[in-house]
């Protein structure tokens, strides 16, 4: 039978310190007992699986506690055994990171002051006022800095409300899985495990892709709250001075004001578009479940007019969605995400603003939007590259589409033939990627022999280049 070390992290309420007792060991029957009781209704007790250690799990607390349970023959750090700090912890993808809970300081004079600014002003390393969570080593510089930045929301998939701010923190760092930010929708506490221009590790490495460093910038905010209720129902920006302070610094990093693949979905069934063209070019706001190498699908169905929380303004920025005014165009947006944003079509701006070619925005240019009004049309779907033709697809061709196609059989896990790349010449193992990705859909197995036609191409919905 299976035993368990058991240790408690309790936050002290003045100094917000986390120390860690060890209790001693629990049988399997004590464990079972301890899930039992977190699944009663009314519990506010929740159990959350150790992200990294097999067969370990915490306890959520809404006294800000969390208890800890990790089996004794694991082979990783014991759960009375804090791992020693590294000068940088990694992403997700380079290590499992340090097993114990590091001290929660409150905002305090050091050389981190509230509103450090980088080292290009481009936006404050700190938010003013924020709760510091452990040493602020999570992450280091981005890979990418001279691509758009991008912010990224998950939810924590637990209470909100009470104490849960800091056991879920606690939780966070014991599994080393921080984002930068920490936010409760309930009581508008906001904290910090590391500094927003450097990357966090709440996100997958997408294969040799380090997604956590990618973009100028890439704030990554866990919400206390579940994706199957989306927190921003009945949340009112106006009595949340914090959560203000947040969307303030997001915007002082340039991160704009649009989600590029759209609003993040409502269900799991609806978490399919990860498209990794978008994510690797476009600035703006993305869900978890909307970015390359994935698989969750939090945050939910967010409400776009609160997340990111378009200024109200009669000058340019973003006003409220479908209202009236005028939008000022940012570093990354399109004709497409700026009617989605905006719950208008790219027919009717085009219109409006007498454009003839939807590609011709630039940055600066101010469009008018249309009045405001119920909405009498849905976000417009994704733009996807239009089917080039079965004689496309012949040895010796080169072309972006190609490389695109690579791309997208590898986001649907289709890219096992590929040895390198994947790149812009049609290739056998392009062929034999499609090939499997046929006979993974019933609809398309009678066509299995590696050339994309109309309906393979159809159902891969490869973003338009």
């Amino acid at each position: 039978m299976t035993t368990f070390h058991v240790a408690v992290d309790h936050t002290d309420p003045g100094t917000h310190d986390i120390t860690t007792t060890y209790l001693g060991t629990a049988d399997q029957a004590h464990v079972d007992q301890v899930r039992a009781l977190a699944e009663l209704p009314g519990s506010e007790r929740q159990v959350k699986e150790h992200p990294r250690i097999e067969g370990a799990f915490m306890v959520l607390r809404d006294d800000g506690d969390l208890d800890v349970y990790v089996p004794t023959d694991a082979a990783e750090p014991l759960a009375h055994e804090p791992g020693p700090l590294p000068e940088t912890n990694d992403d997700e993808g380079d290590g499992p990171g340090p097993v114990g809970v590091r001290s929660v300081q409150p905002l305090g004079g050091d050389s981190h002051t509230a509103n450090t600014l980088l080292a290009d002003n481009s936006g404050p390393a700190y938010i003013d006022g924020v709760t510091r969570f452990g040493s602020q080593r999570i992450g280091g510089d981005m890979d990418t800095p001279n691509e758009p930045p991008r912010a990224v929301w998950h939810t924590t998939e637990s209470p909100a409300g009470g104490d849960y701010f800091t056991s879920v923190a606690a939780y966070l760092m014991r599994g080393a899985v921080e984002p930068q930010v920490i936010y409760c929708p309930v009581t508008d506490r906001l904290g910090q495990f590391g500094p927003l221009d450097q990357s966090a590790r709440a996100l997958k490495n997408d294969g040799t892709q380090r997604t956590n460093r990618t973009g100028k910038v890439c704030v990554q905010v866990e919400v206390l709250g579940r994706a199957r209720d989306p927190w921003t129902n009945g949340f009112d920006p106006k009595d949340k001075p914090n959560f203000q302070k947040l969307l303030a610094a997001i915007r002082a990093h340039g991160i704009p004001d649009v989600w590029p693949v759209g609003a993040p979905p409502a269900t799991a069934e609806d978490a399919t578009e990860r498209p990794r063209l978008t994510w690797e070019n476009k600035g703006g706001h993305y869900g978890h479940s909307q970015i390359p190498g994935q698989d969750h699908w939090d945050p939910g169905a967010v409400d776009i007019d609160i997340v990111p929380g378009r200024p109200h303004s009669d000058g340019g920025g973003t006003p409220p969605a479908n209202g009236s005014g005028t939008y000022t165009v940012k570093a990354g947006d399109t004709l497409t995400s700026i009617a989605a944003a905006h719950r208008t079509t790219v027919a009717a701006l085009l219109s409006l603003n007498a454009i003839k070619d939807a590609d011709a925005i630039s940055v600066g240019q101010r469009l008018k939007l249309p009045t405001a009004g119920p909405a009498k049309h849905p976000a417009p779907a994704p733009r996807y590259e239009p089917f080039p033709g079965t004689g496309f697809f012949r040895p010796g061709r080169r072309s972006p589409v190609v490389t695109a196609l690579g791309r997208r059989l590898v986001a649907l896990g289709f890219g096992k033939h590929y040895t390198s790349g994947p790149g812009p010449e049609w290739s056998d193992a392009d062929r034999r990627n499609v090939a499997d990705f046929q006979r993974s859909r019933t609809e398309l197995a009678g066509d299995a022999d590696g050339i994309p036609g109309p309906k393979t191409w159809a159902a891969l919905r490869i973003p338009k280049l």
